[in-house]
Order: C-alpha cells, then structure tokens, then sequence
C-alpha cells in the first residue's frame, strides 16, 4: 500500500522566551511557560544542534530518516530532482507570552558565504490569533546605517530599536511576508503559524529580558560586525508593505493562497475549508484548526482527523480531499520559481 498520511506527536521544546499555553491546548502538548514553539514536520534542527527539533513519527523514527530512506515516495520524483531530500520547508506554532526581541534572519547568499548553507531564512507568519492592536514590526521606518544600528546594539537601546520600526497592526486572518534581511517584532499574545526556508538563522539585535546572552548567542557566532552585513537598512515603505502583507479568513469559501506572489519562492500555504474538493498529490503539512472529519487519499485510503490534528502527507498517497475539519496546508515552494527566490 501506498504511504499514508500521518498523524504527528507534540513536538514543543524549551526555548529563550516565554510562551506555549496556546500550543499545549491545541496540540495536546506540554504547553508552557518556556515552551512557546512547536516545530511541525521539521526535518530541521535548531542552530547548533544534532537532533533538537527534528519531528518525530508515531513509531519514534524521525520524520527526515523516512525521507532519506524513500525521498520519492515521501516528496515526488520533480521535487527530488531539484532539492535532493530536503522537504525546503519549516512550520512553526509561536505562542509568545512576552514581545519577541528586534532580530533578523539572513538571506541565502549570506548563508552560503559565511556558514555554508544552502538556505537563509525568509519566513512569513499566519496570524492565528491576537490581542486588540496587535503588532508587529516589519522593517525600518527611516534609512539606517550599520554603524548607528551596531551602536544601538552595544548599548542594549531597545527602545531605540523598536521605535526605528514600522509597526503594523494584525489580526486574526493576516499573513505577513519577511523577507530575509528584514529587522522584525512580535507583540506578546500574537499566536502565529510561521513558514520559512529550512535553517533556524537568527540574529538579535537586542535580548534585555530573554533567558538567551546575545552578546554570546545573538550572532550566529560570526560576530555583530559581520551578522550586521545581512541586515537591510533600506526603508520599507507602506507601498513595500502591501505587497507583503494579506488579508483572509480560516473558514469557508474554496481552497486559496494565504499569501501574496511574493511568498511563492520560498513555500505555500492554502486554507483548506474541508468541503472534500480535491487537492493535487504532493508532499504537505496540515495543521487542523477547526472541526472533526476525514481525510482520504487516492491510494491509501481513509483517516479520522479533527481539530487540534497536525499531520505530513505523503506525495505516494496521492491527491486527497478533507471533509466536515478545516485548516491550513503548508506546502515548499515550486522548484521553477524556487530557483528564481533571492
């Protein structure tokens, strides 16, 4: 029989801020208080890291050994063709109790020069939930330069630092874009599905109140005046911005994107309103935020799924259809416009 979809375990672990409640009831797992991600199917591990946040399967086998063993059956032969074994995805669950420092992620380039890897971190988030006026940060407000921003750095001037943002105001429904390079905040209480390229790259520009020594920790161990090379001190304007962020709704209607063009580089992601229309076979992390149903398979029959569910699906199961649960389908990016992401 053809590889099915597979339910997966909680997968949160402790981290350097606080967080995790909202992950715990969802997720039936530990929850918090230092515990505010859950890596979804990640084949990724944190920075520095042998095994730390690589998925689980039910049977204890790390979802990224499945894949090495059968990279066709689990991907599809045109994604293996392009990118070998790697999924070129991470989804995350953030649940910050406390604002999320000013940091930034470098770009694949960067990467690539100074630590060898074939991704950097561009990443967009799925606001799942959030306080009245929320906001987040995205960019620079004013044209900076790295010697004032290195300056603010040393002299642990948060404020300074997030008052250099742009603040945009989120709701429940936004997706937001982040391109690598793009100095970025969360507010507390801001409960986000996150997508990014495969790497955990971040550097901080400010840590005051974190369990973290960014002063150690906060430069990827390339040193500030190098990390700060991957920063882009280029204003982003409200026109930018639009294009980067959009607005939908998690229930109802036909399967659509969540996010602008600009995302189509890195990775997808499709409400799935679970009225059983067909999605393509393809390799897929589906995260189930309302309802009890089931999802079938074209070529490995039915599973019972509900709310709270995070499951891989297999491009060997073929196309599928969900119905009565509804949610969120990440997918990687499509290799021709892959090739063509910064």
């Amino acid at each position: 029989m053809a590889l099915t979809p597979v339910i997966l375990p909680s997968n949160q672990f402790d981290h350097f801020y606080r967080g995790g409640n909202r992950i715990g009831v969802l997720r039936n797992g530990p929850g918090g208080p230092m515990r505010p991600e859950e890596w979804i199917g990640a084949t990724t591990t944190r920075f520095g890291e042998k095994e730390m946040g690589l998925s689980l399967l039910p049977d204890g086998e790390f979802l990224k050994d499945a894949i090495a063993r059968e990279p066709e059956l689990w991907l599809g032969h045109d994604h293996v063709a392009a990118f070998g074994t790697s999924t070129e995805i991470l989804v995350k669950l953030l649940d910050p109790d406390q604002r999320l420092p000013v940091h930034f992620h470098p770009n694949k380039a960067f990467a690539k020069k100074h630590l060898a890897l074939d991704h950097g971190k561009t990443e967009a988030w799925i606001i799942l939930d959030a306080p009245e006026n929320a906001k987040v940060g995205l960019g620079f407000a004013q044209q900076m330069r790295k010697d004032d921003v290195y300056t603010m750095v040393q002299a642990k001037d948060s404020a300074a630092l997030l008052a250099s943002l742009n603040m945009v105001n989120v709701r429940p429904g936004d997706a937001i874009l982040v391109p690598a390079g793009t100095a970025h905040a969360i507010d507390a209480g801001i409960f986000v599905l996150e997508l990014q390229e495969p790497t955990d790259l971040s550097a901080l520009l400010e840590w005051e109140g974190f369990a973290v020594d960014g002063l150690k920790d906060g430069h990827l161990g390339l040193g500030f005046d190098v990390v700060l090379d991957s920063l882009n001190y280029a204003p982003l304007n409200q026109d930018e911005i639009a294009t980067l962020v959009k607005s939908s709704h998690f229930t109802g209607g036909e399967i659509r994107s969540l996010f602008t063009n600009k995302a189509d580089g890195y990775f997808r992601a499709e409400v799935i309103p679970g009225d059983g229309a067909t999605i393509d076979a393809g390799f897929g992390i589906l995260l189930l935020l309302e309802g009890d149903g089931v999802l079938t398979t074209e070529r490995s029959g039915a599973i019972a799924v509900g709310h709270g569910d995070a499951l891989v699906i297999p491009f060997d199961a073929g196309g599928w259809n969900l119905k009565g649960a509804s949610g969120i389908l990440s997918r990687p990016p499509l290799p021709a416009l892959a090739a063509l992401a910064p």
